[in-house]
């Protein structure tokens, strides 16, 4: 089976979507609860534009206990949630990836993306101006980072 995953993610990486989605879903048939095989049948789906067919893949993949790719599992399904308008359950799948990646700036964008989705602004920008403050190499922004960091939890406040 290991040569056929290679084989169909060389196929993902040419561009080759279609077949490398039907040799996912062909090695699926044969292996349905292997969490891997899922992970990359739920990609191929969003690439080719089908996320309806995406999501219940994201969703097994992560129950079946997911690990290698787990975080980008999490990435997968909130954020086709996300395009899908289904915000809440986005916000619920990128915020327990969030709390177990901490460090993932994609998790953090995507998690954002969704919390504006559902005008939760203040906080979308919270985490937005973190993820620049901590992850910046633009000398301008390094320079001020404590008072992005200061001014983040304060975006409504005014002094006088």
């Amino acid at each position: 089976m290991q040569d056929e995953i290679m084989e169909a993610l060389r196929l993902r990486k040419q561009g080759e979507w279609l077949l490398s989605n039907q040799l996912f879903l062909k090695m699926l048939e044969s292996f349905p609860d292997d969490a891997n095989l899922l992970y990359q049948s739920a990609w191929s789906y969003d690439l080719l534009g089908e996320e309806r067919k995406a999501v219940p893949l994201y969703e097994k993949a992560i129950q079946k206990g997911l690990k290698e790719d787990l975080e980008g599992a999490y990435i997968g399904l909130g954020s086709t949630l996300r395009t899908l308008g289904e915000y809440e359950k986005s916000k619920a799948v990128l915020e327990e990836g969030f709390h177990q990646f901490p460090h993932n700036g994609a998790l953090v964008t995507f998690l954002a993306m969704t919390l504006y989705n559902l005008g939760e602004h203040e906080l979308a920008m919270n985490h937005l101006l973190r993820l620049l403050a901590n992850t910046s190499r633009d000398e301008s922004i390094t320079a001020y980072q404590e008072a992005i960091h200061f001014y983040r939890e304060q975006l409504n406040k005014t002094w006088e």
